[in-house]
């Protein structure tokens, strides 16, 4: 009994301190949400008040602006194809290193693994270089290829550690039945694999669908905007339109949000099976 009466305490402390961390970090969507909803002077008055109405022209005039539906299909193609290829190029490669564990294959797993801290900043402007001179920019597939080799990486070192929780019994036994190489990764492997590709995939997708440093590198063509480039637009040197800008924001986030609130327990699993088994 003492020890129940000590724990119930100590644990409903933590749910409000929980509780009060969540809704500090619900403030910013707050005044995203709220302001989004005001005209560009009420926002100078108090951008903290709630709106006397519910006022959606903002959404109107940013959506012809923007060209909305442009900028949403370039995003969707390059976060889509990025996370194809980085999926299919980061599970072949992590499964070659786990299942052929030479000392050159761990050098290359360990190559993979230290480039994860190398920031971004300190390799952008060769990075710029290197894509002008093989014709990679202006392009949305110069700029997926730019996201398979910042993306490699983390991601083989996450499959990685799912792979080893494989047993290596299946494999042989589908060898034995006649099954080649490629069929054993395919058909017996890869479905395996399931939790974690989920997990990479929602990853992928929040960094690709709101990085703005990179395609704003690569992509200077307007018909070839992202999302995000699309909104820094309203961000001028001397003005700042905070009424469109915020409800740009709310457009641009609002599907991925969508998107990671029905998948996020698979990133539980997902991160959990590999930590564990790996």
């Amino acid at each position: 009994m003492e020890v129940k009466s000590s724990y119930g305490p100590r644990i409903f402390v933590l749910e409000i301190v929980g509780l009060v961390l969540g809704l500090l970090f619900l403030v910013p969507f707050y005044f995203v949400i709220v302001n989004s909803m005001k005209s560009f002077g009420d926002i100078l008055i108090n951008s903290a008040s709630l709106p006397h109405s519910l006022n959606f022209a903002n959404y109107g005039k940013v959506w012809d602006i923007m060209k909305f539906p442009k900028v949403f299909w370039n995003s969707l193609l390059i976060t889509v194809f990025s996370n194809i290829g980085l999926v299919v190029i980061s599970s072949m490669a992590a499964y070659r290193l786990v299942r052929f564990p030479t000392r050159f294959n761990n050098l290359i797993f360990m190559a993979f693994v230290a480039a994860m801290v190398i920031p971004f900043q300190s390799i952008m402007i060769p990075l710029v270089r290197v894509a002008s001179q093989v014709g990679l920019m202006d392009s949305i597939t110069g700029l997926v290829i730019c996201y398979f080799g910042f993306g490699v990486s983390l991601n083989v070192f996450l499959y990685h550690g799912f792979i080893k929780s494989v047993p290596l019994e299946i494999e042989e036994s589908a060898r034995v039945d006649g099954c080649s190489p490629y069929g054993v990764f395919w058909k017996i492997v890869f479905p395996l694999l399931k939790p974690m590709t989920v997990t990479i995939v929602l990853l992928n997708s929040l960094w690709i669908w709101n990085d703005f440093l990179l395609p704003m590198l690569i992509l200077s063509k307007p018909e070839l905007r992202t999302i995000p480039l699309a909104t820094y637009s309203f961000f001028g040197q001397y003005t700042k339109q905070w009424d469109l800008a915020l409800a740009a924001l709310v457009l641009g986030v609002l599907p991925i949000v969508i998107f990671f609130l029905s998948m996020q327990r698979h990133i539980i699993e997902g991160i959990t099976a590999g930590s564990i088994k790996g």
